[in-house]
């Protein structure tokens, strides 16, 4: 017996639809974020930034702490802390219960780089907003809630890839 497969299912036309709209947005996304790193400029890479972010949020942290905050090693992590300590950006003091360690802050030039950083990003877009026609504006903002909601309630792995079959209809008993 030939059963249909559901519509929404790998390999339909809708799924298909919503693959060719979830690339389309993959795509913008991944474009914008490459423009809003150069635009911020400032000289640190995209790692050591995002490491200096994890230090603000965490206020007080140890180097094996950031490692797995970022998910990298703690060979890249000690990289990533001696680039913001030679910048400045950082303050790392002795862990008073772990002699071996240290403990990393943001140093108030820290503080300030960052604050330009995100700033510098924000008015490109901005300006990139401002040149938008206001429906286009309005809806940009609405999708950028819908993202924001959707990415707090799902976790990173949660979604298995789909498999896609080779027709729309499989074999059923």
């Amino acid at each position: 017996m030939r059963q249909t497969l559901n519509p929404n299912a790998p390999g339909s036309q809708e799924w298909q639809a919503r693959r060719a709209e979830a690339d389309a947005l993959r795509l913008a996304i991944t474009r914008t974020a490459r423009r809003l790193r150069q635009e911020a400029g400032g000289g640190l890479s995209p790692t050591v930034i995002a490491t200096l972010a994890s230090i603000e949020r965490n206020k007080v942290v140890t180097p094996g702490e950031l490692a797995r905050i970022e998910g990298v090693q703690r060979p890249t992590m000690t990289r990533a802390i001696n680039r913001l300590a030679d910048a400045g950006l950082i303050e790392r003091h002795q862990d008073p219960e772990d002699g071996r360690s240290s403990l990393i802050s943001l140093s108030d030039e820290g503080h300030r780089h960052l604050a330009e950083h995100r700033s510098r990003k924000s008015a490109w877009l901005a300006n990139l907003i401002e040149e938008m026609p206001a429906e286009d504006a309005d809806t940009l903002a609405r999708a950028a809630e819908i993202l924001s909601e959707a990415l707090e309630s799902h976790r990173t792995g949660e979604f298995r890839l789909p498999t896609e079959p080779e027709s729309g209809v499989r074999e059923g008993s």
